[in-house]
């Protein structure tokens, strides 16, 4: 079916390498036809709960904003095949390895993105990342990084993030794109402006607080991002979308929290179900953007109801990889 797809497409005749796939079940190719054209395709299989017309739906409202989004050259929704525009390997981690001094200018181009998002109406049918959809995401911090049940959870751990989360559910009007980070950005210097900002795995795209996209920047799971340059970044947005710079500091700092209790029940998942171990190494610095986010809002408590990722804990968590059975 790949091979049929690829023929119908023009790309028949090309070679095909692996490229590294994300936390889900998509699959990647870079594929390269014989005058050296370069294209991707992304295997997204049905059967495994994977739908590709999300990605194209926000991939053409990000096109239509300027932003630098992969074109869709082809497409087969049914059996979940979309070959993309090839935008490179400058990923905003791998650039910064060996040229750490334009740090400021590829950060401050991808806040300026976010601007320019941020400033525009979502499209009319894209979902809402609201507060009952959020609690239960952060619940997966109890669930699986925590091993709790369901039935234990503790009732304070939800009352006390929604207390926080749903004083701000007026401001949820703008599209986040939900993973927007260092792995997910690629530079693109030959561009001009907010084009200069290639964007990945956005599929998940929602409606949800404008602070979203900008905490999950700063606070990478990946990689570190100084606090001052941190501070900067939520001072450039604010500035740029009109809002109070202490209501944007103070906002993304509840935002991130249950960005960050996401993260964590994610990472343990990722290992206790899919096998992924490699995750269990990210949590640590996770768990280093929770403390720093509860102390800033008030919340240390929700931190004294899970463990701490001690070395004991993450060897628990690593030498049970992926004997959990899915659901």
């Amino acid at each position: 079916m790949r091979e049929g797809f690829l023929q119908s497409a023009g790309w028949g005749a090309a070679a095909r390498a692996h490229l590294a796939g994300d936390a889900s079940h998509r699959s990647y190719e870079r594929l390269t036809a014989p005058d050296g054209t370069r294209a991707v395709l992304m295997i997204a299989p049905p059967e495994k709960g994977e739908d590709v017309a999300p990605f194209v739906a926000i991939a053409e409202h990000l096109a239509h904003l300027g932003l630098s989004a992969p074109r869709v050259l082809a497409e087969d929704r049914a059996r979940g095949y979309l070959l993309l525009e090839d935008l490179g390997d400058d990923l905003f981690a791998r650039i910064l390895e060996d040229r750490p001094g334009i740090e400021p200018e590829i950060y401050d181009a991808a806040v300026d993105t976010l601007i320019t998002l941020q400033k525009t109406r979502p499209p009319a049918n894209a979902p809402e990342y609201g507060v009952s959809l959020m609690l239960d995401r952060a619940r997966l911090a109890l669930t699986w990084y925590a091993g709790r049940p369901d039935t234990a959870h503790p009732p304070a751990f939800s009352t006390m993030l929604a207390d926080r989360l749903e004083p701000l559910t007026a401001a949820f009007t703008a599209l986040s794109l939900r993973d927007y980070h260092a792995e997910n950005l690629i530079w693109l210097p030959d561009r001009g402006g907010v084009a200069r900002v290639g964007l990945l795995d956005f599929q998940d795209a929602a409606i949800c607080h404008p602070t979203y996209d900008l905490i999950s920047l700063i606070e990478d799971a990946r990689r570190d991002v100084a606090p001052d340059m941190g501070t900067g970044l939520i001072d450039r947005f604010a500035t740029g979308i009109g809002m109070n710079q202490g209501l944007a500091h103070a906002t993304a700092r509840v935002v991130g929290l249950q960005r960050n209790l996401r993260i964590l029940g994610v990472f343990a998942r990722l290992c206790l179900r899919d096998g992924k171990a490699h995750y269990v190494d990210l949590i640590p610095r996770v768990w280093g953007h929770l403390e720093r986010g509860a102390e800033a809002t008030g919340l240390a408590t929700l931190l004294q109801m899970l463990p701490e990722p001690s070395a004991d804990h993450l060897e628990q968590l690593r030498a049970r990889c992926g004997t959990i059975q899915p659901a």
